[in-house]
């Protein structure tokens, strides 16, 4: 058996994978496998993709707004990492090691936040600019303006994109937007970085992280599980996009002519986003940017999960609900239309890809094929493959469906 840790790539970029399982996933569309199991299942590569897919590429840490203004701090976590984001005095947020320089406590616990004008330590008092220079270190009378200086944060790269905050944990990070590409572009109508969150679900998952995407990619299983979605969606409907640049895999579903939106009866209580044209009016897109973030663009929200890996078979999934800001604001405001279809969505989907990870665990698991048209599904597993091969993260040309 080849390991292809043993071969190609730089040190330590090349994943713990048989080389002819990961080709199989290569084979032109038609012919091609899914990834082995061992990319569901296995402890050794489960941290592989975790220090070299998340801790050192960009990844979606949730909305700008969750450090609204000066002073505000929030902890994230990414993979192994603790990173505290700060909104400086001048409205910029940085990010940092969430990790005091004296003796490694949290500065803000994970998933919480503070608003103040420095950064404290509770555990000794020790504080910070929000700059991340060493303000202040009780008892350390000796301590010179060399040692200050060696002494702040530890800092993280941050880059906000359509009104998200991505954290880079790699010092030699390349810029986020070679990594999102011209999903800038087939993004921009609906203007996200104007919305602002008007719900949010958590859930936690039995099944590995990877699996979201795929079934997120395809609505090969509409019509089994999601009824609902079938009355105001076409599963047939739509295509899927050919990305020219970028980590990202996409396309796009038409409403039904009764539908204005995705909803459990197809109505719609708001206006339409004001960038929209007619034909996204009639669609809903479906993006995914790898590793964590998919995007549901409608005519009237914009819903996103991210997802945060736990172990090989758990994922946390954050849903959240967009909304232009004046209709969040108006009289009798209630986004529980959009809420209530995709919770029931959701659900469906999560119980499907259990039952696919409690199926992987199994020794007598083999890789499947591909139905002619899940062909984004494609795009996604081969872009994964040639990236356990140590290669860049590209897109894979968009093969046509083939014949039923």
């Amino acid at each position: 058996m080849a390991d292809l840790s043993t071969s190609g790539g730089g040190p330590g970029s090349v994943a713990p994978l048989d080389a002819g399982d990961v080709a199989a996933a290569l084979a032109p569309f038609g012919s091609s496998r899914m990834l082995p199991r061992a990319a569901y299942v296995d402890h050794d590569l489960h941290q592989w993709e975790v220090q070299h897919w998340f801790e050192a590429g960009w990844v979606c840490a949730g909305r700008a707004a969750i450090v609204p203004g000066p002073g505000s701090q929030h902890a994230v976590s990414v993979g192994r990492i603790g990173v505290l984001l700060a909104r400086d005095h001048d409205g910029v947020v940085r990010g940092f090691a969430n990790t005091c320089r004296h003796r490694g406590h949290e500065l803000v616990p994970c998933d919480a936040g503070v608003v103040r004008g420095v950064v404290q330590c509770p555990y000794h008092a020790w504080s910070y600019e929000l700059d991340g220079r060493l303000r202040l270190a009780p008892r350390f009378d000796d301590l010179d303006a060399g040692g200050r200086a060696e002494l702040g944060l530890v800092p993280v790269a941050i880059e906000q994109w359509g009104g998200w905050l991505f954290v880079n944990a790699d010092s030699a990070a390349p810029p986020l937007a070679d990594h999102v590409g011209d999903l800038t572009t087939v993004l921009a109508p609906w203007a996200p970085d104007t919305l602002v969150v008007a719900a949010e679900h958590r859930y936690e998952l039995r099944a590995n992280w990877k699996l979201v995407h795929e079934n997120y990619h395809e609505c090969y299983h509409c019509p089994l599980i999601h009824p609902e979605l079938c009355v105001v969606s076409s599963p047939s409907s739509g295509d899927n996009l050919a990305a020219t640049s970028g980590a990202w895999v996409g396309g796009f579903m038409d409403l039904e002519p009764h539908a204005a939106t995705m909803a459990l009866d197809g109505r719609s209580p708001v206006p339409p986003l004001a960038g929209l044209g007619p034909v996204e009016r009639r669609r809903v897109l479906y993006a995914g940017l790898f590793p964590n973030l998919l995007i549901s663009a409608h005519p009237d929200y914009v819903l996103t999960h991210r997802l945060r890996p736990l172990a090989p078979d758990r994922t946390e999934v954050v849903c959240q609900w967009l909304f232009d800001p004046s209709t969040v604001a108006a009289d009798a405001f209630d986004p529980a239309y959009a809420v209530d279809f995709w919770d029931l969505t959701n659900r469906q989907d999560w119980a499907a890809v259990e039952s696919v990870q409690r199926a992987l665990a199994s020794p007598l698991y083999r890789p499947g094929v591909l139905a002619p048209h899940e062909n984004a599904v494609y795009q996604w597993v081969a872009m994964l493959a040639r990236a356990y091969g140590g290669a860049p993260l590209t897109p894979t040309p968009l093969p046509r469906p083939r014949s039923r």
